[in-house]
């Protein structure tokens, strides 16, 4: 084997390795997408500009759950710097753990009326887990209108999510929440109240794969699939 080859294996190897721990959806400098999902390294410290909801999102957690293991009350108020806790606290040996329990994730009794939140052709579907296919992704023309799928406050308005470019987060009630990723320009900030239908972001341009918008629907934190509840066109 000649030097240069030995070199070479160990480099892909670690490239590989790399590849491996991305972030999920994340696109390369050539357009390719990386289908992996974020690790839960089971503490987190807040950085500036995180929201509760974010943090939650990024890991796939029921916001709800993430605050009662870090006995955060509402309005989930977090702070730079503050390390919150990712994965339930373990009990002690031979004893029943104390304190609250994370409360049940339950369905409201009225779900969104959804509504599409931009026109195109979906060019990626969700795929039940796949890491990398948690939502659609919807071809269109640059900078077109991006709207709500549903009624409800923006919880996070912002770019820290690697692999979702400028992103918006919705909640829609205490078990839905949408995500819009991929825009160009944000026309919404956090707090803000959105109705259904409206205009919420231009869209934008992922590496090769020109403009699209990347939508998701999580419930309970967990992603479902949009397809289901998107009224047909």
């Amino acid at each position: 084997m000649s030097l240069g080859r030995a070199v070479l294996i160990p480099l892909l190897a670690c490239a590989l390795l790399v590849a491996g721990c991305a972030a999920p959806g994340v696109y390369g400098p050539y357009g390719y997408r990386v289908r992996q999902a974020h690790f839960n390294p089971g503490r987190y410290t807040v950085r500036r500009g995180d929201t509760l909801y974010f943090i939650a999102w990024r890991y796939r957690l029921d916001f709800r759950v993430l605050a009662t293991w870090n006995h955060i009350r509402p309005p989930y108020t977090i702070y730079p710097g503050q390390r919150l806790r990712l994965r339930a606290p373990a009990a002690r040996p031979g004893r029943r753990a104390r304190g609250r329990r994370a409360p049940r994730p339950r369905h409201s009794a009225r779900a969104p009326s959804w509504h599409w939140p931009t026109a195109g052709r979906v060019i990626e579907t969700f795929r039940r887990g796949d890491p990398g296919r948690r939502g659609l992704d919807i071809r269109g023309r640059l900078g077109q209108p991006v709207r709500a799928a549903a009624a409800g406050r923006v919880v996070y308005s912002g770019s820290g999510l690697p692999g979702y470019g400028q992103l918006i987060i919705i909640k829609h009630n205490d078990n839905y929440l949408s995500a819009y990723g991929y825009n160009r320009r944000l026309l919404v900030r956090e707090g803000q109240r959105v109705r259904a239908g409206q205009r919420i972001a231009e869209m934008g341009a992922v590496g090769g794969e020109g403009p699209v918008l990347h939508f998701e629907i999580r419930r309970d934190g967990r992603p479902v699939d949009p397809l289901r509840l998107l009224p047909r066109r």
